[in-house]
């Protein structure tokens, strides 16, 4: 299936931007209405939030659907990958808000491309980011070589360290195999996050300190487990509570399909916590057909107890989930 080349422009104003999160005014919005999947979510001034394709960059502002605050991972690093971001697309003289949240001036409105092959469930293209123009008509459906890959920002952010690689269904393989090289020489190199990763090391989740600014680890279990100890003042039961969740992947390594927290290493009432496998060797599941976030849900004592009894073989009822949420 051909990738959607789409032209348009980058914005960052009265935004809160990260490293892997950016508004884009396409020059037709046409191109981005016939992308397959959900329904994009255009504002008034025409931008959409774009969800970039297979990188996942430390959280600057991550707020648990559950509720309870705001949280960031550590600054330096998670905002060193928010300047590469504005940089590659040219971004400049960008101002911040007294709390660092929202840009209130900025030299934006830059130009540029993404090459996308569909929309996600929370109305996001799906997309490759690219700076500058190319010669090529906009709106062209084209085929994404790895040459051309490797002058994305997704590439390029893996490859200086300033994302983990966080895969979905979809991804071809030619592709994950050249993000693949970027991970690794970033990883051997020892750049940025990669010189403080304790995903696969393992951590001591004691308290919310010690993933907020202590250590660095993949955003993906960051969100989980930050959700989960905002919620229960410990990490403690965080790989029995995730388990309920029964959030699918696809395990590279043995080729099977399975649940994210198989891959959890966590011993019963001990806070310490690893992933058992590398990030690229995880392919996730984007589960369009949930109608919410089912871990935030099972935050809820009452419904984690009725999910515990239950046998819902790999899914959780839509019913079941808007009657807790109602």
């Amino acid at each position: 299936m051909p990738f959607t080349l789409i032209k348009g422009k980058f914005h960052v104003r009265n935004y809160s931007p990260d490293g892997d999160s950016i508004r884009f005014e396409p020059d037709n919005t046409a191109f981005v209405q016939a992308l397959p999947g959900g329904r994009p979510k255009f504002n008034a001034r025409n931008h959409v939030q774009l969800r970039l394709e297979a990188i996942d960059t430390l959280e600057t502002h991550y707020t648990p659907p559950s509720g309870g605050g705001v949280y960031h991972q550590p600054l330096t690093l998670a905002n060193k990958a928010m300047d590469s971001l504005l940089s590659f697309v040219g971004i400049t003289d960008v101002e911040w808000d007294v709390l660092h949240k929202t840009v209130v001036s900025a030299n934006d409105g830059t130009p540029g491309y993404i090459v996308t092959r569909a929309i996600e469930k929370y109305g996001r293209p799906i997309a490759f980011v690219f700076a500058g123009d190319i010669d090529k008509e906009d709106g062209a459906s084209i085929f994404l070589t790895t040459k051309h890959l490797r002058d994305s920002y997704n590439y390029q952010a893996l490859l200086q360290g300033y994302a983990y690689p966080t895969y979905y269904e979809g991804l071809f393989f030619d592709l994950r195999e050249t993000l693949n090289e970027a991970v690794l020489e970033a990883r051997d190199q020892r750049r940025e996050l990669h010189a403080v990763d304790a995903t696969h090391t393992g951590i001591d989740a004691s308290s919310l300190i010690s993933i907020t600014q202590d250590v660095c680890i993949m955003p993906k279990l960051f969100r989980r487990l930050c959700e989960y100890m905002v919620n229960y003042g410990t990490a403690i039961g965080f790989k029995e509570k995730l388990a309920l969740s029964k959030e699918p992947v696809l395990d590279l390594v043995n080729n099977n399909f399975t649940h994210f927290d198989t891959f959890i290493e966590q011993d019963p009432d001990s806070s310490l916590i690893k992933l058992t496998r590398f990030p690229e060797q995880l392919i996730f599941d984007p589960m369009p057909a949930r109608p919410v976030n089912t871990f935030s849900v099972l935050m809820n004592p009452e419904i984690g107890e009725t999910l515990a009894e239950t046998n819902i073989n790999g899914t959780v009822p839509g019913d079941l989930l808007r009657d807790f949420l109602a």
